[in-house]
């Protein structure tokens, strides 16, 4: 009770300002109680309550519920607390890892994702409890790199739906079966088309997994009410031989539609969900790369939605960036001076490349000489080797970073030189993987990385699944030296260096943004997810740590702080979009007045606060239907 306690606090503070600033006429409205904390009306009693993992609470019924929803008789007398629950089913998580194995070849972590689910399945209160409390050890089991594995076995996995399926097959029918879904209110959608799960490929249908662990942090970092939350997958069919032929296969057994085809589809998706819910945010995930860009650029100005592959990972990855400089012991607006070589010119690579140079250019003035100056300062490699303008059929998104044939000669350099004599030559402040190629960044590369001219060179192996990161941190610390700074997408351990020194594994997770960019994009009612609104989470991350933390090459928190980082991103972003004049207000909180909230810090964050769900049982009401 004590964390209701303080959020109503937190509330009647906030009244208390706001009706001295704008008068008691101004706080006619939901601040009276703590997100997740009203009374909920329900339309069922007995087993259909049990059965429901949205009210079902298990033995943590009180008598007087039981009364009142008809389920004396059917659960075991004694009343237990939500503690006492929790503590009884983590006795048999522990007894379960093992037991739950499909033989030695069944990782431990996919056991705890099985059973975890089984808890989602029956109480999902319980469940968010047991995750936010235990987020450290879970966040990687519920999402990378685990979910993953999950996606890949999805099939064989499923046991009863959740969310939504949308279809080639239902073109002309999305309009209906939007309303299939039960909740009247959804704030967050995350989707995919399955075409790119982390660098796993396309896994067809089986990519749903990827949403569900997306919206389980939303829930767990930025506290939306999981009632309102909504994974959904479009399956346009799959080009994934091995799963056009497996007759276990729970998708569409086509090759996927392309060109116009697809895009009516994703068309007609986006305008029945929005058609539904006009104030729901849609996160993209994991498109392929030849659609993320196209459909964020076809979308981003009509509707409220991101790509969190290229906007998500970009925010990230600048954050890590300016977190490096901060531990050069530099100051962030020295950030245009780094030099950086990009490895991958995907959608997160391109994603991450136009971000920095915006950054930089920003720093720089934000002028055409300004971005001119900033494209200057990346060397992108691919597949086929270093781009440069003499290259056909350059990519066009990564067309603005080829590199001047004439400028690279004299650099020693050439169209399509290796990532080893790219790094070689330019001796980079930076070396930043973006690729999916496992352990590309080999001996020799971080060997030649030695030769940085940099007093403290930053490594950057960001692709997700952990087998598909560029490199591991024991090899960057023991190849390049002690004084580097060593960031991954994927967790990994520490390493010790020996004499009491730890050569700190950062991990750019996605999920320090992404959950605090849909909070404060909801929380603002903001018509759209702007650059700037992203721009503004990214450097709130950056700014996160303190200076003492940084020089000593943490440039990114704990994951065990997420839901204040997620409360301090969703703040940034709300004063963002009231600063570009893109705020509408959130429930009975007007422009207005956000704006006068977004004028004092504290103000802000409180009202944040309040709007963030926890995990405690509601009372519920019952009510004939």
């Amino acid at each position: 009770m004590s964390n209701f306690s303080n959020q109503i606090r937190a509330s009647s503070s906030l009244i208390r300002r706001l009706k001295h600033k704008f008068g008691a006429a101004a706080v006619t409205r939901s601040f009276t109680t703590a997100e997740g904390h009203r009374p909920t009306i329900v339309h069922k009693r007995s087993l259909d309550i049990l059965h429901d993992p949205w009210f079902n609470r298990g033995t943590a019924f009180s008598m007087t519920e039981r009364d009142r929803l008809d389920l004396r008789g059917l659960l075991p007398p004694n009343v237990m607390s939500s503690e006492q629950q929790i503590e009884r089913f983590m006795v048999d998580l522990k007894r379960l890892e093992v037991q739950a194995r499909d033989g030695p070849s069944d990782p431990n972590a996919l056991a705890k994702w099985r059973i975890l689910n089984r808890l989602h399945d029956r109480n999902e209160t319980m469940y968010y409890k047991v995750l936010i409390a235990n987020i450290e050890e879970y966040a990687p089991v519920v999402y990378t790199p685990t979910v993953g594995l999950v996606c890949q076995n999805y099939s064989g996995l499923f046991r009863r739906p959740r969310g939504m399926y949308f279809s080639a097959e239902d073109r002309g029918e999305m309009m209906s079966m939007v309303y299939n879904w039960p909740a009247d209110q959804v704030d967050m959608i995350v989707v995919t088309d399955g075409s790119r799960i982390l660098g796993l490929g396309d896994l067809g249908v089986q990519g749903i997994g990827i949403a569900i662990g997306k919206l389980d942090l939303y829930v767990a970092a930025a506290g939306i009410n999981p009632q309102r939350v909504l994974p959904v997958m479009i399956d346009v069919g799959t080009n994934n031989e091995k799963l056009l032929k497996d007759p276990l296969y729970l998708g569409l057994q086509q090759h996927r539609l392309d060109g116009d085809e697809y895009l009516s589809v994703i068309d007609e998706f986006m305008e029945a969900v929005f058609t539904r819910w006009p104030h729901a945010i849609v996160q993209f995930e994991d498109f392929s790369s030849k659609w993320a860009f196209k459909l964020l650029q076809r979308y981003r100005n009509t509707y409220r939605m991101f790509n969190d592959d290229v906007q998500g990972t970009a925010g990230v990855a600048i954050a890590g960036l300016l977190g490096a400089v901060r531990a050069q012991g530099r100051p962030m607006i020295d950030f245009p001076k780094q030099k950086i070589v990009v490895a991958g010119a995907g959608s997160a690579g391109i994603g991450v490349l136009n971000a920095a140079r915006k950054t930089m250019a920003r720093m720089l003035g934000n002028t055409e000489t300004a971005f001119d100056s900033a494209t200057r300062q990346f060397w992108v490699v691919d597949a086929k080797g270093l781009i440069t303008e003499a290259r056909e059929n350059v990519d066009p998104e990564a067309l603005p970073f080829a590199r001047k044939v004439k400028e690279i000669e004299r650099q020693g350099l050439r169209e399509g030189a290796s990532l080893e004599e790219v790094v070689k030559q330019v001796k980079p402040d930076v070396l930043l993987g973006l690729s999916a190629v496992g352990g590309l960044f080999s001996k020799e590369v971080l060997e030649a990385l030695k030769s940085s001219t940099s007093t403290r060179p930053a490594i950057f192996a960001m692709s997700n699944p952990t087998k598909n990161a560029e490199c591991t941190p024991e090899e960057a610390f023991s190849i390049v030296g002690e004084n580097i700074i060593f960031a991954s997408g994927s967790p990994f351990m520490d390493v010790d260096l020996g004499n009491g020194h730890v050569g700190h594994c950062n991990q750019g997770n996605n999920m320090y943004l992404f959950p605090g960019i849909g909070l404060g994009t909801l929380l603002s009612g903001s018509r759209i997810i702007s650059d700037g609104m992203v721009q503004a989470a990214a450097e709130c991350l950056a700014s996160y740590m303190t200076e003492e933390e940084v020089l000593q090459g943490m440039i990114y928190p704990p994951i065990s702080k997420i839901r204040d980082i997620t409360r301090e991103v969703a703040a940034a972003v709300v004063k963002e979009a009231v600063e570009e004049d893109l705020a509408e207000g959130y429930r009975d909180v007007d422009a207005r007045e956000l704006k006068k909230l977004s004028e004092n810090q504290e103000e802000l964050l409180n009202y944040v606060q309040i709007n963030m769900w926890v995990p405690e049982y509601p009372t519920l009401v019952f009510k004939e239907d």
